[in-house]
């Protein structure tokens, strides 16, 4: 993987130099994205300057070398991600008299968006964030990966448009605006992160995924909907489970293939669970191929799923590595709240760092089972709705029963406690979210899927892995989003995704080829750190001394008496999940640059963010 970056002068009062060094500072604010190389282009007219920070997989040589231009010299892109079908696309071009100067996939990538256009983008099996240049139309074009496996983050002003690949980059702009709203600090509360597309800051932008995002001479950003996950199976099966599960593996093992296509040592994470086990077994048996697994653990602790993956590891023949720990819960979520570019509350980027840590003293490249749940069905908050569903209680709705404490960090009820309300436009938003769940139609463990795969994961799931992993320099590549993997997914009936008792059918049906049936139907456990390393009686008295100490930052955003009862109700109904956002949010206001907007008590925000998030929902173009 690496890190991006890039700037556009609006008023053209910036000189070349003076741009190539923003974009160059931007990109080297984030090292660690790319520690092999790095470079820098600017545009001799003087517009635009791309920056980029190279993490060498495919191509090592200084033929991958970024920022990259055309071959006709027309085109210039800066490019984080992995494009695994590069070679099928190569040999198309080569067809029609292309010719090839590397074996880099960032160079078939350039030609193919120069030669098809952003159509290419709906066909790519890959993870990407890129900022590519048309010298010749003027024109900026930012694109984002069908799920957002790589991040993208924008600033728009009347005098530049500057992204890149880290929120934290953009922050050392002269004249950044570090402005904090009550309704942002809200929303990072409700959801655990910030949902997009917005972020922490008032002044800045995340790219949705599966967008595009054009910057032409005008210098107005417009943004379209290229891809968008929708789940249009019946409720009712057509197909055997065992014609399904034959499809999906043949699928699964194509996509993985094309996943170890590295230049560098690649393994993957294990921890026993269906999604990483499939992965991991269709590597080792269907394919043949020798596989490094990496797992942790914690000491004293009999339920740690090291255990698991030993044991899976063991049947599958992997070269097995593991690692037990016993670690500083605090101090570790400090330094986790330090590095992060943005707040998120997800528990589970702590082991992720952690494993992400133990997998790069031997492998540059890890393949993980992320996707797994939202795909194919097995989160257990979508049994709970869907038995809730079959007998509902009179005034029951799926949008009140799903967007609850069922995946909500703080409900409506916690948010009232904080801020007196819960501020109008994240009601807005979670009305709209709870009416998309309550629509008729489809299955509801398809509304509740595409509802996760359009903001859990990508707001929670995706960025954890990759900042947490790319803290290390480690690239994560995730075989179940693969685009004909989700294509597949989609098409799945309610029936083959979920009966009562079991979730995750056609994908348990790929795995008991390859493991015992029994070890499929364990109990799931998230992954995540044992309960008495960050419990009542260690957690709440230090995120309370942290959070109410006379210089806390958190009290800027909720009054200090606000705080004060949340805290001690906590010690009768202590809730880890939402003292550790607020512990890891304190933690992250104190190092990065933060101001509390100058707002009024709750401010709604302008209808304009409201309706572009509402078409976002129904798959419509953002304006």
């Amino acid at each position: 993987m690496c890190g991006i970056a890039g700037i556009i002068d609006k008023t053209g009062n910036r000189s070349p130099q003076e741009l190539g060094g923003l974009a160059q500072r931007m990109a080297d604010a984030m090292p660690y994205r790319g520690p092999d190389d790095s470079g820098v282009w600017t545009d001799p007219v003087g517009s635009c300057a791309l920056a980029h920070r190279r993490l060498s997989v495919i191509d090592t040589s200084a033929g991958g070398h970024q920022p990259l231009l055309s071959a006709d010299g027309r085109h210039v892109i800066s490019y984080n991600g992995e494009f695994y079908g590069y070679r099928s696309l190569k040999a198309e071009l080569e067809a029609e008299g292309m010719r090839f100067a590397s074996h880099s996939d960032t160079e078939v990538l350039l030609a193919g968006l120069a030669r098809r256009g952003s159509a290419l983008l709906a066909r790519l099996d890959a993870m990407f964030a890129f900022g590519l240049w048309d010298r010749e139309a003027r024109r900026l074009t930012l694109a984002r990966d069908l799920f957002g496996e790589k991040p993208l983050y924008y600033v728009d002003r009347p005098d530049l448009f500057a992204f890149a690949s880290e929120l934290h980059a953009l922050a050392i702009l002269p004249g950044f605006d570090a402005a904090i709203t009550r309704e942002a600090v809200a929303n990072y509360l409700c959801w655990q992160y910030v949902s997009a597309p917005d972020t922490i800051y008032r002044s800045a932008r995340k790219l949705p995924p599966g967008s595009i995002l054009s910057l032409g001479p005008d210098g107005n950003p417009e943004i379209t909907r290229y891809f968008s996950f929708e789940a249009s199976g019946p409720a009712q099966s057509t197909r055997s489970l065992d014609d399904l599960a034959e499809e999906l593996e043949a699928l699964l093992a194509a996509t993985i293939e094309r996943r170890l296509i590295s230049d560098v040592p690649l393994g993957a994470f294990l921890s026993g669970g269906v999604d990483s086990t499939v992965v991991a077994a269709l590597v080792t048996k269907k394919l043949g191929r020798r596989l490094e697994t990496f797992s942790i653990g914690f000491e004293g602790h009999a339920d740690s799923e090291h255990h698991q993956a030993r044991a899976t590891a063991q049947h599958l023949g992997t070269e097995h590595f593991e690692q037990v720990l016993a670690p500083d819960t605090m101090e570790l979520g400090r330094h986790i709240g330090r590095v992060l570019d943005e707040p998120n509350g997800d528990t589970s980027c702590l082991p992720t760092w952690l494993l992400s840590k133990f997998a790069r003293e031997r492998v540059t490249v890890a393949l993980s089972g992320d996707g797994g749940d939202e795909m194919f069905g097995g989160y257990n908050r979508y049994f709970d709705t869907l038995a809730e569903a079959a007998s509902p209680p009179p005034g029951w709705s799926a949008g009140q029963a799903y967007l609850s404490d069922r995946i909500l960090l703080g409900p409506d009820a916690v948010l009232a406690q904080l801020f007196g309300a819960v501020p109008p436009g994240l009601a807005r938003d979670l009305a709209a979210e709870r009416s998309f769940l309550d629509r008729p139609g489809t299955p509801l463990l398809h509304r509740m899927r595409e509802l996760d795969v359009r903001h859990y994961m990508p707001g929670a799931v995706l960025p954890k892995v990759d900042r947490m992993s790319m803290q290390h320099a480690l690239e994560v590549r995730a075989p179940l989003l693969g685009i004909e993997v989700a294509q597949f997914a989609a098409r799945l009936a309610a029936e083959d995704c979920w009966t009562p008792g079991s979730g995750k059918r056609v994908l348990k049906r790929v795995a008991e080829r390859y493991v015992p049936r029994d070890w499929l139907d364990r109990p799931k456990r998230g992954f995540g750190l044992p309960m008495d390393g960050w419990g009542k009686d260690t957690l709440l008295p230090a995120a309370t001394a942290l959070l109410l100490a006379p210089e806390g930052r958190v009290q800027h955003w909720i009054a200090r008496p606000a705080l004060e009862r949340f805290l001690a109700e906590q010690a009768t109904r202590f809730s880890p999940y939402r003292v550790w956002a607020l512990f890891v949010l304190e933690t992250w206001l104190s190092h990065h640059p933060a101001e509390p907007a100058e707002e009024p008590a709750l401010v709604s925000p302008p209808r304009r963010v409201f309706m572009s998030r509402a078409r976002r929902l129904f798959g419509m173009v953002v304006p």
